[in-house]
């Protein structure tokens, strides 16, 4: 009797280790890639292109879902409750995952523990751009404008990033730009191409799009240097304004607890998609930085980016919303 129930305990065992739980199977139905942003923003273009790649080398068709809102909080939330299976995954970014925690008091995700990372997809700078008509063409000028006219001193934002850069640039220019929120980028964009605000900060995607109608003008970058795809526009370190060099950051995650497996197969789909010429050269026109890791780099990235960003939080006296 002992050894039959040890026989019947090895098969299930082997059925356990070899079954679709370790992902042997992975996938068998479509892929739901959840954005946490508006359709057509910068992060879902970026999702776009990574989804239709993912697709063919996958075999099941990936979707890309937007679940907007709360400075894509809702979907972080969503995505962090959803069965560990490897079917629902994030498109994450920076903000939602460490800037959020360090603005936000109420956030219902812990993005150190509840989440199992896949891998980096691109990083990319932050712009401030203006009217291509408006009252001021370079940032000296617009910081001049806003002293003298502080109840037009505002600017358009979509996310937790835009508004402590926003932030940061106050506590080194010694300004008073009020932030505007905007539920998506693009809307950001149109507001300062419809001169409803003064200036916008957002990220190279959305901003790229302005830029090349001529309706918009950027006026500083966050990156380390001048950067290839947007020449010409200063950097915040060489006009003079330190702690402003940032990169923002794009990622693939599932939630806590998928089988490892399954997060190295997406890990090896997200990089073949990113190595490929085509991919990387989408990337690149809109001001991105195609970028991949493993998933402890990844993790590690979080993790440091956290402590990064609580300690700017702290340093300008911002109170948690």
């Amino acid at each position: 009797m002992p050894c039959k129930r040890l026989s019947a305990g090895a098969v299930v065992l082997a059925a356990f280790v070899h079954g679709p739980a370790f992902g042997n199977d992975y996938p068998t139905r479509p892929v739901r890639l959840v954005v946490g942003y508006t359709a057509g923003g910068g992060s879902d273009i970026l999702a776009r292109v990574l989804a239709q790649k993912m697709s063919e080398g996958l075999g099941v068709q990936v979707v890309v879902e937007n679940r907007p809102g709360a400075a894509s909080m809702i979907a972080t939330e969503y995505v962090a409750r959803a069965a560990p299976d490897g079917y629902t995954i994030l498109l994450g970014a920076s903000g939602a995952l460490a800037i959020n925690p360090a603005l936000y008091k109420e956030v219902k995700y812990d993005a150190a523990k509840d989440f199992s990372p896949i891998s980096l997809v691109a990083s990319l700078p932050v712009l401030v751009a203006v009217n291509k008509s408006g009252p001021a063409q370079s940032l000296p000028e617009l910081l001049a404008y806003a002293k003298a006219h502080p109840e037009k001193a505002n600017y358009s934002s979509a996310a937790a990033p835009f508004r402590l850069i926003g932030e940061q640039l106050n506590l080194q220019a010694g300004s008073r730009f009020q932030e505007i929120l905007y539920k998506g980028s693009t809307d950001a964009v149109n507001a300062a191409i419809a001169n409803d605000v003064l200036a916008t900060i957002s990220d190279s995607i959305s901003i790229g799009a302005g830029l090349k109608t001529g309706k918009l003008k950027a006026v500083a970058i966050t990156s380390h240097a001048e950067h290839p795809s947007f020449p010409g526009v200063p950097t915040f370190t060489s006009l003079g304004l330190k702690g402003l060099d940032v990169q923002l950051w794009q990622g693939l995650l599932a939630p806590a607890g998928t089988p490892p497996a399954i997060v190295e197969r997406l890990q090896r789909e997200v990089h073949r998609v990113i190595a490929l010429p085509d991919v990387r050269q989408r990337y690149a026109a809109m001001g991105l930085d195609p970028e991949t890791s493993t998933a402890a780099e990844f993790s590690r990235l979080i993790s440091s980016e956290l402590t990064r960003w609580s300690g700017i939080v702290k340093a300008a006296g911002i109170e948690k919303l």
